[in-house]
């Protein structure tokens, strides 16, 4: 079972297996408590200005206190009353995978942007190291392949989506998924890093040009340490 997102501080991720599949996720803080609590919002984890030029004061305040305000309201709304109320926002869901098409998409949207706004931070961009930047390049080829596809996935996703960097049993791969899907359905996948390529994000600083967008996500506000963070753990 997974850990829902309630952080006052910086998180990593930490991962447990189960018979080789993850199944426990959890937040530590930097003072290595266990974060758990049911879905709820979380903070920022910057000012709203502290993203600009790049993603304005504006798409923050309205992203963060709106859009994914209402998917966690709507999510505990849906699962009052039910055995899912007080559960984690993954095991929520998991659980409404493929049987409640309303429920799964505010949970994984809960989970998706609580995700989203720590894979970013002031200043970010560049380049990884260490341990990551030579799994990337094992899985990729080299650092500059792998952001092609990653863009390319971004740019590609139809409509609305998510451009993401997965953990799998057979190395680092990059997905894209459609509307509030995530790769936590996939057995055996877990998320490193993710865009998000819904209008929202970016539409009242880039209007119709997301490959703009894109391009200041990779090279301007990617937290490769949060994403160093989360692949150390395997």
């Amino acid at each position: 079972m997974f850990a829902s997102f309630v952080v006052f501080f910086s998180l990593a991720v930490v991962t447990a297996f189960s018979q080789g599949v993850p199944r426990t996720q959890a937040f530590v803080s930097a003072r290595g408590d266990t974060v758990k609590m049911a879905v709820e919002l979380p903070p920022l984890p910057y000012d709203y200005t502290a993203l600009e030029p790049h993603i304005g004061k504006q798409t923050l305040e309205i992203h963060h206190d709106k859009h994914h305000a209402k998917y966690v309201t709507t999510t505990n709304a849906m699962t009052a009353g039910t055995e899912l109320e007080g559960a984690d926002v993954v095991t929520i869901l998991r659980d409404a995978h493929g049987k409640n098409q309303g429920l799964f998409n505010n949970a994984a949207q809960s989970f998706n942007h609580a995700f989203y706004w720590e894979c970013m931070k002031p200043d970010g961009g560049g380049k990884p190291s260490g341990a990551l930047m030579a799994a990337i390049e094992k899985s990729f080829g080299s650092f500059d392949a792998f952001v092609e596809e990653f863009k390319v996935a971004g740019n590609t996703a139809f409509g609305s989506g998510w451009a993401w960097l997965v953990h799998t049993p057979s190395g680092l791969k990059v997905v894209k998924t459609i509307g509030a899907d995530c790769p936590l359905t996939d057995e055996g996948s877990t998320p490193l890093l993710t865009m998000d390529v819904w209008e929202h994000a970016y539409y009242l600083n880039y209007q119709n040009m997301r490959a703009t967008y894109i391009d200041a996500f990779v090279e301007k506000l990617v937290n490769w340490d949060f994403v160093a963070a989360n692949f150390a753990k395997f």
